[in-house]
C-alpha cells in the first residue's frame, strides 16, 4: 500500500477519542481523585453588600473593581435557582476583556437575599425588584453608568420584562441566555418530574457539588467550588451554604465518590470543564433543561438523619404558577425592544419560529455555543465573555481591555 493510499483511509477515519473518554468506567476512576472542596466568593469579586430597599428587603450584592477606563455595569440575573455567584468565572474573564464592572444580584428568594414574601415570583415582582435595587444603588442625584443586562434562563426572562418595562433609564442592552419562549413553554411540563428527580438532602458541601457534576447540572467542575453553595442552605441554622466557607479539613469526609440515583448521569473529561458532547444529561438542551420525552426515578430516600444536613435554598416546585408568567410572549417583548438585543443558546433547536423569523431580518444577534448544557456562562465562562465582550465593543459601549480582540458573530 502506497504512503498516497495510506493517507486517504486516514483522512476517511473517524478521529481518535482521547483517553479521558474512552468510557465510563474510566471517568468514574478519575472522579474518585476529584477535589470538590468549595471555593470562596472572595476570589472572584472584590466586594458584597447587603441593598437594603426597605425594613424588610434586602439584596445580596456582588462587585468586581471599577474600571480603569468608564465602562459599562454589566447586571447580571440568574435562572431559577441558582444565585448571583453563577457568575462568579465569567465577571473574571469579561473584566479582563474589557473596561467594565459586573453587578451580580441574588434575586427574590434566592441567595442571601431577604424579602417579606420569598414565593412571590411573579415576572413583574422580580423585574420591580431589579428596577428599585438600581435606583437605590443610582439615585437621582448620583451619576448611573450605562447598564447591560444579562439574564440566564429565568433571569433572561425577567431581562426582557425589565427592558419592556423600561425600569432603568441608562439601559444600553440586553443578552439573553439559553431561554426562547417555544421551548421553555414546551418544556414546563416536565419542570415538576425534574425537580422531584434530584436529591432533597446533601451529607455535605462537597457531596452537594459532587452531585452537581456528576448529574451535568454543571459542567465545568470550577464553576461548581463556587456556585453550588449558593444554592444550598443548612438544614438547622436556615443559613446558605456560603456563610460556613472556607470548609475545615474533615477527616470523615470520604475520598470515594458518593452513590446518586440521578436518573442521568453524564460522563466526565479529565478537566471537568468539557464533558461528553452528545446531550445525556437534563441540562444539556435548550431552557428548561429537559425534553418532555424523559421518564423520570424518584432518588432513593436518605434514611440517616446526619446526611440530611443540607437542602436547597428555594423549593421551585412552588413557584409552577409563575412559569408560565415568565415565558409567555417572551419572544415578541424581546424583539419589540428598543435597545440593541443579543441570545446566546446552547443548541440551534431551541429557537422558536418567532425569534427564526426575527433573527432573519437582523433584529438581533445570536449566538450558539456548542458543547455546553444549560448553564452556559458556567459551562464556557470565557466564550460567554468573549462573545458578550466583542458584541459590547461593536455597538461602543465598551472599550477593549489588554489586548483582547473582538470577534465577529457566527452560529
Amino acid at each position: 500500500m502506497s504512503n498516497l493510499q495510506r493517507s486517504i483511509m486516514k483522512s476517511r477515519l473517524p478521529p481518535t477519542i482521547p483517553g479521558s473518554r474512552i468510557g465510563r468506567s474510566d471517568s468514574f476512576k478519575k472522579s474518585k481523585s476529584r477535589d470538590y472542596k468549595p471555593t470562596l466568593w472572595s476570589e472572584y469579586f472584590t466586594e458584597k453588600e447587603d441593598v437594603e430597599i426597605d425594613e424588610k428587603t434586602v439584596f445580596r450584592v456582588y462587585r468586581t473593581s471599577q474600571p480603569q477606563k468608564a465602562g459599562p455595569v454589566i447586571l447580571l440575573l440568574h435562572g431559577g435557582g441558582y444565585s448571583a455567584l453563577t457568575w462568579s468565572h465569567f465577571c473574571v474573564e469579561i473584566t479582563h476583556m474589557i473596561h467594565c464592572q459586573c453587578l451580580s444580584v441574588d434575586m427574590r428568594g434566592h441567595g442571601d437575599t431577604i424579602t417579606d414574601d420569598e414565593e412571590d415570583l411573579s415576572a413583574e415582582t422580580l423585574a420591580t425588584d431589579v428596577g428599585k435595587l438600581i435606583n437605590k444603588l443610582y439615585p437621582e442625584d448620583t451619576p448611573c453608568p450605562p447598564i447591560h443586562l444579562v439574564g440566564h434562563s429565568m433571569g433572561g426572562a425577567i431581562a426582557v420584562h425589565i427592558a419592556h418595562m423600561e425600569l432603568i433609564p441608562a439601559l444600553v442592552g440586553v443578552t439573553v441566555i439559553d431561554v426562547v419562549e417555544g421551548t421553555a413553554m414546551e418544556a414546563l411540563a416536565s419542570m415538576q418530574s425534574f425537580l422531584r428527580s434530584r436529591p432533597n438532602f446533601f451529607k455535605s458541601i462537597p457531596t452537594a457539588i459532587e452531585w452537581c457534576i456528576r448529574s451535568g447540572q454543571i459542567r465545568n467542575i470550577d464553576s461548581a467550588k463556587v456556585s453550588m453553595p449558593g444554592q444550598i442552605i443548612n438544614c438547622t441554622t436556615k443559613k446558605l451554604a456560603t456563610n460556613e466557607l472556607p470548609l475545615q479539613d474533615d477527616p470523615e469526609e470520604s475520598s470515594e465518590p458518593s452513590t446518586f440515583t440521578h436518573p442521568l448521569v453524564i460522563s466526565e473529561d479529565e478537566e471537568g470543564a468539557e464533558n461528553a458532547d452528545t446531550p445525556t444529561s437534563p441540562t444539556s438542551s435548550s431552557t428548561p433543561p429537559l425534553p418532555p420525552s424523559i421518564n423520570f426515578k424518584k432518588p432513593d430516600p436518605i434514611d440517616d438523619e446526619a446526611n440530611k444536613k443540607y437542602t436547597w435554598r428555594i423549593d421551585l416546585s412552588k413557584s409552577e404558577k409563575y412559569w408560565v408568567g415568565w415565558f409567555s410572549g417572551l419572544s415578541e417583548k424581546f424583539l419589540s425592544l428598543r435597545v440593541p438585543k443579543q441570545l446566546l443558546l446552547a443548541s440551534i433547536d431551541g429557537l422558536d419560529k418567532t425569534l427564526t423569523v426575527g433573527q432573519m431580518q437582523g433584529k438581533f444577534q445570536m449566538q450558539v455555543l456548542a458543547r455546553c448544557g444549560h448553564a452556559v456562562h458556567e459551562d464556557r465562562p470565557h466564550e460567554v465573555a468573549e462573545v458578550i465582550s466583542s458584541y459590547l465593543i461593536r455597538n461602543r459601549f465598551a472599550e477593549a481591555a489588554g489586548e483582547f480582540r473582538s470577534h465577529m458573530p457566527a452560529c
